[in-house]
């Protein structure tokens, strides 16, 4: 019987923590599929409707990048939450809702492909970076922030890194941003700001120790960068919040405003995505007060699906949970490692319904995230149902400001000319992986080809974007080709630390300071 608990819980552990889904009422479930299926009847406000000023936009326009951190696909109130997001729920009622829009399952892989336009996988980059990671985003890339910087935008980043946190050849500053404020590791307590026992907290290379919610504090130094600005010369802010990322913190007035959410994993994700929803309202208000709001375009996006609530191997006992982790990726389990696991199958509070899977997962609940482009004045307003990824948003948004001589080297394209005039674009093959638990997926709308485990699973996202109807079988011609397209892309040497390593030294979101602040660790490496 123990031999048999123990090969169930490897089975489900190599599908992903976090994959079961909870019901719902039916009528929430049909509203979540029909905006999923991109059916509700939106109607189109072309600029020349849209609300403006009588002053024209910039040639070359401020661009505002918004990143949320595991915020589910019914995180939003636009897509039948009952959470609530009325600034974000704004923007995609007076800006372009991105219906099929895509990141990669985790935050690294992700960052990886907005600063560069390329797949995670061909720079090394498959999970998240550990806070002991020696390098970072290969110096050989020219980020976003570098273009836009040499093009004459002033550049910044308040919020989170996640793409090198030791070597300083690797930080924000070395890669093309002339103001950072934030954290580099990949997740920090909301009030204590440390990470896996580090103080993680600086403005431009100097740790900065200050009280406060980091929500509230990311969006209050935005504004202050968007206040102090040069005004003769456009801005490129890149705002990467934390929110709703674990752990579960947030005011105790906004937790008590969800008082009628029974579960508290959800309570607290839901008061963290109100937070975050709050700061977007008071960023977007510094550029009204600026007078700048028409000549800004903004992007809004999640990073990954959420981590789920609900996963029942939460109530392993350690023993059962220790093996079934050791086996599965192949380590020595420390105590410490093991509840690091329980933190992460016990906290998560997101919901990516009407979609399978979650965070770490390519299932379409790990990848297919809210995500929105607001520039009324230029692009009114009109949901988007075409396909359209993390590694689109560097073309495109150098072709929106105007940046000749861009390589042609990208994994994305600039999705401009259709935003601009809805015609079709050509579907690009994009490749998701979670390298953790052998799962990878090939998407070449509208077909999608998973394969988990060595087993091929095909779908038609068109008619089936909830994964229900396997294809495999009924269209070998197509399974066969993604199969060999999945098989044949390219992958560099992962660059992430011996995952022995990792388990060792967690990177606990928070916690007792037992160690000197990261940003007093960096170094140069000739140093």
């Amino acid at each position: 019987m123990r031999r048999l608990i123990i090969l169930l819980l490897v089975s489900v552990l190599a599908l992903g923590f976090g994959v079961m889904r909870h019901m719902a009422r039916d009528a929430e479930v049909a509203e979540s599929r029909a905006i999923a299926m991109g059916i509700r009847s939106d109607t189109r406000r072309m600029p020349s409707q849209a609300t403006s000023t009588d002053d024209p936009p910039l040639k070359r326009p401020n661009i505002l990048l918004i990143v949320a951190d595991d915020m589910g696909w019914r995180d939003v109130g636009y897509h039948g939450s009952e959470i609530r997001t009325p600034a974000i729920d704004e923007l995609s009622r007076t800006g372009v809702a991105l219906n099929r829009f895509y990141a990669h399952p985790s935050c690294s892989p992700t960052r990886a492909a907005l600063m560069t336009g390329k797949s995670p996988l061909r720079l090394g980059i498959f999970d998240p970076l550990s806070k002991k990671n020696p390098t970072g985003l290969p110096l050989s890339e020219t980020t976003l922030a570098k273009r836009l910087q040499k093009a004459g935008y002033q550049t910044a980043l308040t919020g989170k890194w996640h793409l090198g946190p030791r070597n300083l050849n690797y930080h924000p500053n070395a890669r093309g941003f002339d103001h950072f404020y934030g954290n580099l590791t990949g997740g920090v307590g909301y009030y204590d700001k440390v990470h896996g026992g580090g103080y993680d907290w600086q403005r431009n290379g100097e740790t900065v120790r200050e009280p406060g919610y980091t929500t509230h504090l990311i969006a209050r130094e935005a504004m202050r960068v968007i206040e102090e600005r040069d005004t003769e010369r456009p801005l490129f802010l890149y705002v990467a919040f934390g929110a709703p990322h674990l752990p579960n913190e947030a005011p105790a007035a906004t937790v008590a405003s969800y008082s009628h959410i029974e579960d508290e994993s959800r309570r607290y994700h839901a008061a963290m995505v109100t937070e975050l929803d709050a700061a977007v309202g008071e960023i977007r208000e510094s550029l009204r007060r600026e007078g700048i709001e028409n000549e800004t375009l903004i992007w809004f996006m999640s990073d990954n699906g959420g981590l789920y609530p609900y996963n029942p191997l939460r109530f392993l006992p350690e023993p059962l949970l220790k093996i079934g982790v050791e086996r599965r990726f192949g380590i020595s389990a420390t105590p410490l490692f093991v509840d690091f696991i329980r933190t992460n199958l016990r906290d998560g509070g997101a919901d990516n319904r009407p979609f399978k899977g979650a965070k770490q997962s390519v299932q379409e609940g790990g990848v297919r995230v809210p995500s929105v482009i607001h520039w009324p004045a230029t692009l009114g307003s009109a949901p988007f149902n075409q396909m359209a990824t993390v590694q689109d948003v560097m073309p495109t948004l150098l072709q929106v400001a105007g940046i000749d001589g861009v390589p042609g080297d990208f994994d994305g394209r600039s999705l401009w000319p259709s935003l601009r005039t809805g015609a079709p674009i050509e579907p690009m093959d994009y490749l998701v992986t979670s390298n953790a638990f052998d799962m990878t997926a090939l998407y070449r709308y509208p077909h999608k080809l998973v394969s988990m485990g060595g087993k091929l699973q095909l779908y038609n996202l068109e008619t089936d974007p909830f994964e229900d109807d396997d294809l495999a079988s009924q269209l070998p011609a197509i399974r066969d080709s993604m199969h060999e397209s999945l098989t044949a892309f390219p992958r560099a040497q992962s660059i992430a630390l011996p995952l022995q390593q990792i388990v060792d030294d967690p990177d606990y979101f928070g916690g007792t300071e037992d160690r000197e602040p990261w940003a007093e660790q960096a170094y140069w490496p000739d140093s």
